[in-house]
């Protein structure tokens, strides 16, 4: 995944569907993104891979991506898929923009958050996630990426380039 000092929006983005909430119930979703261990990686062009490069950098200060359309109903979040595609990473750890700030060639692990209002209260994007009752935390495995200010394969860049909407300016032109 690309992080820039400005921000980049995550690619491919989050989408999640969720269900058993209560329908008359108000909900904040929330995204955080977490080290999935305490390394730092490097890219091995002639064997295509990622190897451990030493000890993670220090951490940064937590952030958390609360969705827009927070808080609704839980009726509401049910009868949609929840989209995180304005969510930004940065590698900027004065960042005031709000995004979220990752070290580059570090695995991350995305975490959606589900909050009942009278949980989340207190949620700040610049604090970690509240836990307890009514805070549920949700993973999944697929989602874990590397961070990278430039890509290491020239396969991963076309097919980014290829699929990712916002990246029209680095096509080849006269390609559909």
């Amino acid at each position: 995944m690309i992080i820039t000092k400005a921000g980049r929006r995550m690619f491919p983005a989050m989408r999640v569907k969720i269900s058993g909430l209560d329908p008359h119930q108000q909900y904040y979703i929330a995204m955080d993104i977490v080290p999935v261990d305490n390394k730092r990686y490097r890219y091995v062009y002639h064997s295509s891979k990622w190897m451990v490069a030493g000890n993670a950098d220090s951490p940064v200060p937590p952030r958390v991506y609360i969705h827009p359309d927070s808080p609704a109903s839980g009726e509401t979040w049910m009868r949609q898929v929840i989209s995180f595609d304005k969510l930004k990473l940065t590698n900027n750890e004065l960042d005031d923009q709000g995004h979220i700030i990752l070290h580059s060639m570090h695995k991350y692990q995305p975490r959606v958050h589900v909050i009942r209002k009278d949980c989340g209260d207190d949620l700040s994007p610049i604090k970690p996630v509240p836990s307890g009752e009514g805070v549920k935390a949700f993973s999944f495995p697929e989602t874990v990426f590397t961070t990278v200010t430039a890509y290491q394969n020239q396969q991963i860049t076309r097919l980014k380039i290829d699929r990712n909407p916002f990246a029209k300016g680095f096509r080849d032109s006269g390609r559909n």
